[in-house]
């Protein structure tokens, strides 16, 4: 039997899943909290991944191993190796007039052709504009650019200065240098959400990166789908994967499938076998963790619609659920506009929700409870409807994340996303995503 481990470095937690390449069963698990906030110190994920392999009974017996994580994020390193300030993450949106910054100086038309991105707060490549502009003085130190999950994989190699008190991967070690920091690696599907790499030719874009940070700086070199490198024990190491691209993997996803992630936001993404450019940017066109793309659309108002609705009818979501399958399709025209938190797709940060078609007949608790269900999954089928105008065919949906398990969400989207969805078994999938890239490895 041949053990492997996947990781999955979320915003939230660190989860590690030690599994059996032979049956693909989960053997052991662990977990472990990440701080709250949109800025955050990298070594609160470096100490929550040492406790979540703890946790999960170490990883001496595994052969091969590799993480996934939250996309974007700027993990920022001097020529020390050293992290030079907290890692502002996908959802720190101080970068937002950088990203108009960029888009003025080069076009959203040109930005989406040389990255497949038009730039908006959550990329990295305005986090580093963001730091120029703001924090000149650290953007002068930048001697290395890392995402999240290429820091700890360099960390769980044994690279990297250890600080005073904390045990290194692989014992202390002295400063860090060149040599060390030119080990970080990365994967496709990460480098894709920088905006600062072009999937189509798997090679970063220097003018981009020098006109944010102010000068060149190390990258971390970007792996294969089956490409390895070692750790400090001699272990292979898969090249990792950006969230979504690991939940892929992690769910089976192939060319045809469009993920549709029901969590606190949404998430629709899709397998494509070739690159996406979308000048209005509604589309990112990042690459997956299995040499294809994977086109993405993120939306605002997911999960949290139908928590809204439920408090306001004050139950719990199991009744939601059986109030909405007691109305008709499209609740006797009851109409939920859901954008309680603004919008991201489409782009109407202000915008506010609304509840239309009100009238004795149809203001029922079970009509409220349907338009609800309707008006989230409308706001995912727009991203849908997105991709297909792009190019990229769709032919079945995998419904995934907590508001997956509602059973009227389940009945209610195939006819709103006008393909047939299927729903897999609750899971870690990130971390199995990761574990099925280091069982490709072994």
């Amino acid at each position: 039997m041949a053990l492997v481990m996947g990781v999955d470095s979320s915003t939230q937690s660190c989860k590690v899943v030690i599994v059996d390449t032979a049956t693909g069963r989960i053997v052991r698990e662990g977990r472990a909290s990440h701080p709250d906030g949109t800025s955050v110190d990298p070594a609160a994920w470096w100490t929550a991944l040492q406790s979540a392999i703890a946790a999960a009974g170490g990883m001496d017996d595994v052969a091969a191993w590799s993480i996934g994580g939250q996309q974007h994020g700027m993990v920022a390193l001097d020529a020390q190796g050293r992290v030079i300030r907290d890692a502002l993450l996908w959802n720190d949106t101080r970068s937002a007039g950088a990203a108009a910054d960029l888009i003025a100086e080069f076009s959203a038309d040109a930005l989406a052709t040389r990255t497949g991105l038009v730039p908006v707060a959550s990329f990295t490549i305005t986090k580093l504009r963001w730091l120029r502009d703001h924090e000149p003085d650290n953007a002068a130190r930048v001697a290395a650019v890392a995402l999240p999950h290429d820091w700890l994989t360099w960390r769980l190699r044994g690279f990297g200065p250890v600080e005073p008190g904390e045990a290194g991967s692989s014992g202390e070690a002295g400063p860090s240098g060149e040599a060390e920091l030119a080990e970080l690696v990365t994967d496709r599907s990460d480098a894709s959400g920088t905006g600062y790499w072009n999937p189509a030719d798997d090679d970063y874009d220097r003018e981009l990166l020098i006109a944010a940070l102010g000068h060149d700086a190390i990258l971390p070199r970007v792996l294969g789908p089956r490409e390895s490198v070692a750790d400090a024990a001699g272990r292979r190491v898969g090249p990792g994967a950006g969230d979504n691209a690991g939940a892929a993997l992690g769910v089976g996803a192939g060319l045809g499938d469009v993920v549709v992630s029901i969590g606190t936001s949404g998430t629709v993404f899709a397998i494509s076998a070739e690159p996406v450019r979308d000048v209005s940017g509604t589309v990112a066109g990042f690459a997956d963790a299995d040499g294809h793309f994977l086109p993405i659309v993120v939306t605002l108002n997911a999960a949290r619609v139908l928590d809204a609705v439920a408090r306001l009818l004050g139950v719990d979501h199991a009744e939601l659920s059986r109030l909405a399958l007691a109305a008709e399709p499209g609740a006797a025209g009851l109409t939920l506009v859901p954008y309680f938190e603004g919008e991201r797709t489409p782009n109407l940060p202000d915008a506010t929700a609304s509840l239309t078609g009100m009238t004795l007949a149809s203001t029922t608790r079970e009509n409220l409870a349907r338009a609800a269900v309707e008006g989230m999954l409308r706001g995912l089928g727009a991203g849908v409807d997105a991709l297909r105008e792009v190019g990229v065919p769709i032919e079945r949906a995998l419904l995934i994340g907590g508001a997956a398990q509602s059973e009227a969400v389940r009945r209610v989207a195939p006819e709103v996303l006008g393909v047939p969805v299927e729903v897999p078994e609750p899971g870690e999938y990130v971390a199995l995503g990761a574990a099925r890239q280091a069982a490709w490895i072994v």
